[in-house]
């Protein structure tokens, strides 16, 4: 079953239009105007300023948070001039940096409970008896509703839920980068009901970088564009929401029109056939 894309808001801030209060309080009012209530953070976006960005929205309007859905992400350091103490970047799924990562999301965003909570990448001393003590936690508090992971290995997802439940799961999944088709993640997504996630889900570079892949693929979707009456951009989606693992695209853009665009490639009914074609512009070669 389809759902609606996710609104990614890694841009909004520092890292591409540095939108105003009032500009956030615009796009966001856009999105629910058209069904979209799910925006993606993580707490280092914008050097650890976008979170708060987007807050100052929500502090304006006391009636909002009740209307929308906050994902956001902590266990990557950054090393940035607003984190002083961070020598290296690193990550850190330890029970205090959650916990810290978390009470400082609360404050930015002017809430009291965040609705999914990602581990943003996987780490190598993660103790997934830690992690299930302080989401536990958490959860019994009300300060996080759901708990998911990003850019996961099936075996470390599998480590992780013997401790505790992963209700969604983010990666980079596109037709520039299909390892996800290939490597047990959407299987596991689809045979333990875990929420696929997609990042970067019209791929990497697809219309700056002019590789022999990303012009095939191009190539194979302007024709198909025509045959479905839609753009390039919905057909690169329609490719994922054929899945049966039910693939939510993450759309990371600054501009309400293609945030739009993208939740109406959900009436895109791709047959298997072009399925395949997309595939095999993707791969440089037909399926075995």
């Amino acid at each position: 079953m389809k759902q609606n894309p996710i609104v990614g808001c890694m841009r909004w801030g520092i890292w591409g239009e540095n939108f105003n209060t009032k500009q956030y309080e615009t796009i966001i009012d856009q999105c629910l105007s058209i069904g979209l209530d799910t925006f993606d953070h993580a707490d280092i976006y914008g050097h650890y300023t976008t979170e708060a960005n987007f807050g100052e929205a929500l502090k304006n309007n006391h009636a909002l948070r009740s209307k929308i859905r906050i994902i956001t992400k902590c266990g990557i350091n950054m090393l940035t001039p607003n984190r002083p103490t961070h020598e290296i970047k690193s990550y850190d799924t330890s029970a205090s940096h959650i916990r810290k990562s978390v009470e400082e999301s609360l404050m930015n965003f002017h809430t009291d409970y965040i609705d999914t909570l990602l581990i943003h990448r996987p780490d190598i001393l993660m103790n997934p008896e830690e992690i299930a003590f302080i989401l536990n936690n958490l959860k019994k508090e009300g300060k996080v509703k759901t708990f998911g992971v990003s850019n996961f290995t099936t075996s470390q997802v599998n480590l992780l839920t013997k401790c505790i439940p992963i209700e969604h799961h983010q990666v980079e999944i596109s037709l520039t980068n299909i390892a996800a088709f290939e490597n047990g993640v959407l299987d596991q997504c689809y045979s333990e009901k875990i929420e696929a996630q997609s990042w970067s889900p019209l791929g990497s570079g697809i219309f700056t970088e002019k590789t022999e892949q990303n012009l095939r693929i191009l190539f194979t979707a302007e024709e198909l564009s025509t045959k479905y009456n839609a753009t390039v951009n919905q057909i690169l989606l329609a490719f994922l929401y054929l899945h049966p693992a039910g693939i939510i695209p993450v759309i990371g853009t600054t501009k309400f029109e293609r945030i739009k665009e993208a939740k109406e490639a959900m009436d895109i009914e791709l047959n298997r056939e072009d399925f395949y074609k997309l595939l095999a512009a993707s791969t440089g070669h037909e399926v075995a």
